[in-house]
Formats: C-alpha cells, sequence, structure tokens
C-alpha cells in the first residue's frame, strides 16, 4: 500500500484521454492475496476516469465475482475458464484450484450462468479460454494443443450464454515468442509473427458479426427451445434467442430438434452459418412450422462446428 495510491494516479493520468481502454485489476490471481491494493487501485482508477469500464482478471477457472461482485467501481466481471480439458481437475501443478473453486471444465458457459445468477447482475465475460496452439493443461508437453475449432467451441459456448463479449488468445502471441533458440512457455513453437496467421483469430469476427447481425442485446440463452433435449459435454447445442431469431450453435454437427411454436406468426427462414467462413447456406423456409429438424452439413478438416441461423 505504500507506493499504491502514487502508482495509480500516474498511470490513472497517463491513459486519462485514450478513448480505447478498459481497465483490468488483478493479473490471473484471486483477489485475495491482495484485496485492499485491488480494491484502492480500482477506486482511484474509477474516480480519475469514470467513464471507462473496470474489471478483474482472476485466477484459473474462477470469476472476479467470487470476491468482487458488489463492489460498485466493478461494472462487468471476468472469467477465466483456461486451458484444461474435462479430464484434467487436478494435475498436481501450482495452478490447480482449490477445493472449494468451481471447475467446469471445458463448459465456460457455466461460469456466464453462475454469474448472471448474482445480485446485483452485471455483465460477464470469459477473459482467458483455452488459447490457440497452448498445451491442453499447459505443462506437460506430451499432450495436444488446443486447436482452432475449440477456440470456436469456447467462444461461441460463452456468448450463446450471454457473454458480454469473449476473448481470442494465442500461445505463441501471448508471450511474444521470437527466438527459437530459447524455450518457449506451455509448448510455444511458432514465433508470433507466424501465430498472428493462426487460423482461429480470423473466425473471431465471424462471430461477432452474425452476433451484430441481430438485436443481440434482446437475446438470451434458450435450452427451452430443443425439442430433443440439451445434452452434456460436446453434444451441447448452444441456443441463444430472441422473438425474432434462433442461433444454435452445434460443435459435432450432430442433427437435433427445434421448437417454432412460439415463431409461428413470423416470416422465417433457416440457413447454415459456416464459423471458419462467415457463410451462409439456405436451408428451408419455415414459415407457420411447429419444428424443425436440423441436419447440419459435412465440412472437410479444422473441425464440423456449424451455427443453424432460423430469423
Amino acid at each position: 500500500m505504500d507506493n499504491v495510491v502514487e502508482y495509480t494516479y500516474f498511470i490513472s493520468r497517463r491513459y486519462a484521454n485514450r478513448p480505447n481502454i478498459i481497465w483490468v485489476m488483478g493479473g490471473d490471481v484471486r483477489a485475495s492475496v491482495n484485496l485492499p491494493v485491488f480494491n484502492r487501485m480500482a477506486e482511484i482508477i474509477k474516480k480519475n476516469n469514470p467513464e471507462y469500464l473496470v474489471g478483474y482478471h482472476p485466477f484459473g477457472r474462477t470469476s472476479s465475482s467470487n470476491w468482487l461482485h458488489e463492489e460498485p467501481w466493478l461494472d462487468f466481471n471476468m472469467f477465466q475458464s483456461g486451458h484444461r480439458r474435462y479430464d484434467q481437475s487436478s494435475l498436481g501443478a501450482w495452478d490447480d484450484n482449490a477445493v472449494k473453486e468451481e471447475f467446469y471444465g471445458e463448459d465456460n458457459w457455466k461460469y456466464v450462468l453462475h454469474d448472471y445468477g448474482l445480485s446485483p447482475i452485471k455483465p460477464t465475460l470469459d477473459a482467458e479460454p483455452s488459447y490457440e496452439q497452448i498445451l491442453q493443461g499447459l505443462h506437460d508437453e506430451t499432450q495436444p494443443y488446443w486447436q482452432a475449432q475449440d477456440v470456436r467451441r469456447y467462444a461461441y459456448w460463452s456468448v450463446f450464454a450471454g457473454a458480454m463479449g469473449h476473448t481470442y488468445g494465442d500461445n505463441s502471441v501471448m508471450q511474444f515468442y521470437r527466438d527459437r533458440n530459447r524455450k518457449g512457455s506451455y509448448g510455444a513453437k511458432d514465433l508470433w509473427q507466424e501465430a498472428i496467421h493462426h487460423v482461429g483469430s480470423s473466425h473471431m469476427m465471424h462471430l461477432r458479426s452474425l452476433m451484430e447481425s441481430v438485436d443481440f442485446s434482446s437475446g438470451h440463452s434458450a435450452d427451452e427451445l430443443l425439442l430433443s433435449g440439451q445434452k452434456e459435454k460436446y453434444d451441447r447445442i448452444a441456443v441463444f434467442a430472441a422473438k425474432d431469431y434462433i442461433l444454435c450453435y452445434d460443435y459435432l454437427g450432430s442433427s437435433f430438434k427445434l421448437n417454432l411454436i412460439s415463431y409461428k406468426d413470423k416470416i422465417m427462414e433457416a440457413y447454415w452459418f459456416d464459423p471458419t467462413s462467415g457463410v451462409y447456406s439456405f436451408v428451408t423456409d419455415v414459415t407457420g412450422k411447429d419444428e424443425l429438424t436440423a441436419e447440419p452439413p459435412k465440412r472437410q478438416g479444422d473441425g464440423n462446428d456449424w451455427v443453424l441461423v432460423v430469423k
């Protein structure tokens, strides 16, 4: 606390006139590590820059809501769903979770529902999902790497659950890996100048385009529209809907059945949206229909995930 005021006043004034700033407290740690420092920094920044958003980046597989949800300076929650598979809850590593902390595996959408169940309601987003080309579990170089289809799944699962946005990350870019003669962290193998071209990064703009094509602020998670029922893990069909559209993300490209009864009075058409290219393919006119059986097409390579768009 001896220099937090001086430092925070310096940095908040330095960037006070920058319009593209979102202030993030913490840094991959539990807020309980030094709660008075984080609170004091955030209060000063909010006082000097009241029009800017302020959040907190938490420890792996936790949310800022665990410690800070009721703080008046916290404008939105950030959670870190992290880099572990379903079967990697305990690796005997320094970043294992405490027994009392949540572990949802790859189900990052559960953090969204958790945070929206709190009062007052604040926006939330996945601030650190599995990065493209980072080791699954981080520490063991015999493990596979997370790929483009994985980063898409994390993005669509959380956004379709109602997240305010999403963070894309790449292992080599995160650490600016630039010298193959030196060992990179977490299995980094591509120089950052090469890694900026990893395909998963280019797929994020298609999610943004899709969400901006509808009134996303009126949408909500809508599992109740699945006549075939919701399933677990990779079989999950993430549904996001409003009164004039339905978006369904299907990670495995499996068939499912959708309830359209509440949309019968509207002129509606169904399309397949390719999350790797942003291309729409017309399926059928569903105007006046009670239901739709969705049969996704097949894609060669890079997963078989699709978005059914009904609007």
